[in-house]
């Protein structure tokens, strides 16, 4: 279901701007998770929420999403040839198309849930605050602040508290965004919203640890891009600094407080099951 809506929330290729809806679509269907739309849908369905409410916030996150990986894989950022086994965006269509393709992305979430606010799929005032929160979580204090850490402290050792800070930004705030979206678009309580936000905040921290991990001991045709780029360019990671089993132990610690943030929800085992998946996850 949201593959198909995905995609048709892009308009028809027949025109002008040929390339760069091409380009999205191309990062757009290019496999992967789809974690955060997932995690909207899903705690919107524990709130006793309707899916068609979810849907547009689901679509639109993982737009989002897709825009920061595109930016992320520019010669500019990363300069990675490879995003989950196929040609990154710029690989495929230039830089200049990928990068117009991410703008068109970051865009497009904002204008689709608004436009579900006033078509009544969403109410109107859960949509003002969804699209509130999507713009601080991922905004200057959010995935792009945290990207911004990373850009400036490339080869620099950061200590472990401003290292876990740029990963709660940089991976967690959009993560934080979709369980709390979910709550909300479900018309859930303020309690609800905050442990959602506490899960979030553990899921973040222990699914960026696992990629330290995976960036080390992962099979590059599972990961759909090469082991060890973070070494290569000068990242020092979690994994780096702690070592491969306390970062394993932090993991598995961050992903337990992460199911006891989810006691409150009821109907929450498909939650906890892939809460757990992500923990053992090989890619």
């Amino acid at each position: 279901m949201t593959e198909r809506a995905i995609n048709s929330y892009l308009p028809e290729t027949e025109c002008l701007q040929k390339n760069v809806i091409l380009a999205a679509r191309h990062s757009l269907n290019a496999g992967g998770k789809r974690l955060r739309p997932a995690l909207v849908m899903e705690f919107c369905r524990v709130c006793g929420g309707e899916a068609a409410s979810a849907l547009p916030v689901a679509c639109a996150i993982e737009m989002m999403h897709t825009f920061s990986l595109i930016h992320d894989d520019l010669p500019c950022m990363d300069n990675d040839d490879m995003r989950r086994g196929k040609p990154s965006c710029h690989k495929a269509f230039g830089e200049a198309n990928a990068l117009l393709a991410g703008d068109a992305l970051a865009i497009l979430p904002g204008e689709i849930i608004a436009k579900a606010g006033l078509k009544g799929t969403i109410p109107q005032t859960a949509a003002l605050k969804i699209i509130s929160l999507l713009g601080e979580r991922a905004g200057i204090f959010g995935m792009i602040g945290g990207q911004v850490i990373d850009t400036e402290n490339e080869g620099e050792k950061l200590p472990e508290n401003v290292l876990l800070e740029m990963y709660r930004m940089k991976t967690g705030a959009l993560l934080d965004f979709c369980c709390r979206a979910g709550v909300i678009a479900a018309g859930g309580s303020a309690e609800l919203q905050l442990a959602a936000g506490i899960y979030a905040q553990k899921l973040g921290l222990a699914f960026q640890i696992i990629d330290d991990i995976l960036d080390v001991t992962a099979d590059e045709m599972l990961l759909g891009k090469p082991v060890g780029s973070d070494r290569e360019s000068g990242k020092f990671t979690y994994a780096a600094i702690v070592g491969l089993d306390k970062a394993r132990e932090e993991a598995a610690r961050l992903t337990g407080e992460a199911v006891r943030a989810l006691s409150v929800f009821e109907d929450s085992e498909f939650l906890v099951g892939l809460t757990g998946m992500l923990l053992e996850r090989n890619y």
